[in-house]
């Protein structure tokens, strides 16, 4: 176990691609054990943003889950009004903690899940492909699979397990 944030605390939330960054924004903590950290945050995309399956706008809340000993992220969507709109999944190198940082590396394989019962989304598998990664580091390709894999195990009880 890592150090722990106390609930309510302010966490920097610093999104990483290939080391450079990508999205830095500041989060609440509602949970920290040490090794799984749940915060909450607004969308923190400048302007609205259309996927095809969903639309993240202002006013949506992410409650965001990060482990620091898996290779993923779980991020709770909902809208202004509290409605879900499903669960947003990043393929992830473990997160790290350092004073009051939070970073975590997106290694672009992703998962959408809607709420509801239509099937999970596997997205961005060609970018993952075309990053290299396979080539520069075998063992983090195949981590990286495992944990699309986990969370499409996840997705079957729309994440009622999240621990």
């Amino acid at each position: 176990m890592g150090q722990a944030l106390a609930v309510g605390d302010r966490v920097e939330v610093v999104l990483l691609k290939e080391d450079r960054e990508k999205i830095r924004y500041t989060a609440d903590v509602l949970a920290d054990d040490g090794t799984h950290l749940v915060v909450r945050a607004p969308w923190a995309g400048d302007a609205a943003r259309d996927f095809g399956f969903v639309r993240f706008e202002q006013g949506d809340v992410f409650t965001e889950h990060f482990w620091r000993d898996r290779w993923y992220a779980v991020k709770e969507v909902r809208d202004v009004t509290g409605v879900r709109k499903g669960w947003y999944c990043d393929v992830t190198r473990p997160a790290s903690l350092h004073g009051g940082v939070l970073r975590v590396t997106d290694l672009d394989l992703d998962l959408w899940v809607p709420d509801g019962d239509d099937p999970p989304l596997r997205l961005d598998e060609d970018e993952f492909l075309a990053s290299g990664l396979t080539e520069r580091d075998p063992e983090a390709a195949a981590q990286a699979w495992r944990a699309l894999d986990e969370l499409a195990d996840l997705a079957a009880t729309r994440f009622a397990d999240l621990g």
